[in-house]
């Protein structure tokens, strides 16, 4: 911050000691008028980085999750900007072309100071709603123009009614009436691609969808404040939670299911030496060397050799990467996932080599930390690192988040006790 703007603010501050009370009610004005000010240049540069794709550059797949990190925003306050910023300033296509603000007259208000980021953000999410959508355009761009004036008289709340009541005005007719009878079908269609698969479905029996939304739901909520997985990414990871949490222990199973992911690693006789640098799954497809450098971690591996005609000249025996006693010893030292804040139990964690297993890693306790599968996604893809120290996992942020890297570690109650 400059010595100028510095100076401003303490003069600002020594207001609330000696001023009057018409002084404090026009320092109150003024600093809102200013905190709108900084408002609008911040989104100016949330709605730049992204633009640039600095956030993705780094690791994050969205930039609320990076601004929450990087200023220990929660995450609905960041997801909150992040939207405001897309609506409010003009983007960029591939090819370079410029794109107009989604809400221009939003977006002349609140860079002029005239209008609250609330406001803002009232404005556009009454206008993404399914009845805003019905709208011909025509509609919609005098209702944005509408909302934006009625913003510099009205609170976000105030708005958010009027904002309601007027979309409901102009939409009368409602949704299109569908009398189509669903189809009375209940299935499931696994669809293996080159790489992962599709899982689609349909259930008209209430009962089977509840006893699945029920377990889904549970499991997909959000891992903490500053989660910023979109609900579907979330529900899908809790179906194979879900899945991976049966293989381990469902007794009932068939002897084919009863185990985590097999590694079926096809090595090239001459890298051998170097460890697989390619897996194949039995239902997935092919493996990136990042999704098995990932998988490795907590997996059945079943190496088998390869010669240059694509023969296999040797099938080795499937053994656990991570042997049972020194999972319950990770455990124990764990609890759960050990990221700072997160919540995950052991039964829905993974096991994670911090020096990777592919590059020579150590199986000992001394290499290896527990992590749900979000974080340890974050730990393989981007520059969080994790070490053990003093016998405890701490993880260290990016120099983009937090320059000096101060370690973090999570608090666990069993120690903070003793």
């Amino acid at each position: 911050m400059g010595p100028v703007l510095d100076d401003a603010l303490d003069e600002l501050a020594s207001v609330v000691a000696t001023g009057s009370e018409t002084e404090l009610l026009s320092l109150l004005t003024l600093c809102e008028s200013v905190a709108r000010r900084v408002d609008a240049i911040s989104t100016s540069a949330v709605a730049a980085l992204d633009d640039q794709g600095a956030f993705l550059t780094r690791g994050y797949r969205s930039a609320a999750r990076a601004l929450s990190d990087l200023l220990s925003w929660d995450y609905v306050e960041a997801r909150r900007r992040v939207a405001v910023a897309s609506d409010v300033h003009t983007r960029t296509t591939l090819d370079g072309t410029p794109l107009p603000a989604r809400l221009p007259s939003a977006a002349a208000a609140f860079g002029g100071g005239k209008i609250a980021l609330r406001h803002v953000d009232v404005i556009g999410r009454v206008l993404s709603t399914d009845a805003a959508r019905r709208l011909s355009p025509e509609q919609w761009a005098l209702v944005e123009a509408q909302l934006a004036a009625d913003a510099t008289r009205l609170n976000p709340a105030e708005l958010q009614t009027l904002g309601t009541a007027l979309v409901a005005l102009l939409d009368q007719d409602g949704a299109e009436p569908d009398d189509r009878v669903p189809a009375p079908v209940n299935e499931l269609r696994l669809t293996r691609h080159a790489a992962g698969g599709s899982i689609k479905g349909r259930f008209q029996d209430p009962a089977l969808y509840d006893a699945i939304a029920a377990v889904i739901d549970a499991k997909a909520a959000p891992l903490t404040a500053d989660d910023d997985r979109p609900a579907p990414q979330r529900q899908a990871e809790a179906l194979a939670d879900v899945c991976g949490y049966v293989l381990d222990h469902g007794d009932d199973l068939p002897d084919t299911g009863g185990r985590r992911p097999v590694l079926t690693v096809l090595v090239r006789l001459e890298d051998l030496e170097h460890r697989a640098r390619s897996a194949m799954l039995e239902f997935g497809g092919t493996s990136t060397p990042a999704a098995l450098r990932t998988l490795a971690c907590d997996a059945g591996v079943i190496p088998v050799v390869m010669n240059g005609a694509g023969q296999p000249l040797d099938v080795g025996r499937a053994t656990r990467t991570i042997p049972d006693g020194l999972r319950r010893a990770v455990t124990a030292r764990d609890r759960g996932c050990a990221h700072p804040g997160c919540d995950r139990p052991p039964s829905w964690s993974e096991i994670h080599h911090i020096h990777h297993w592919e590059h020579g890693g150590p199986t000992r306790l001394d290499n290896l930390v527990m992590l749900c599968r979000a974080h340890h996604r974050q730990v393989h893809h981007t520059d969080w690192h994790v070490r053990i120290r003093d016998g405890l996992p701490e993880f260290l942020p990016p120099k983009w988040i937090d320059p000096s890297r101060t370690p973090r570690r999570k608090v666990l109650a069993h120690l903070a006790a003793a």
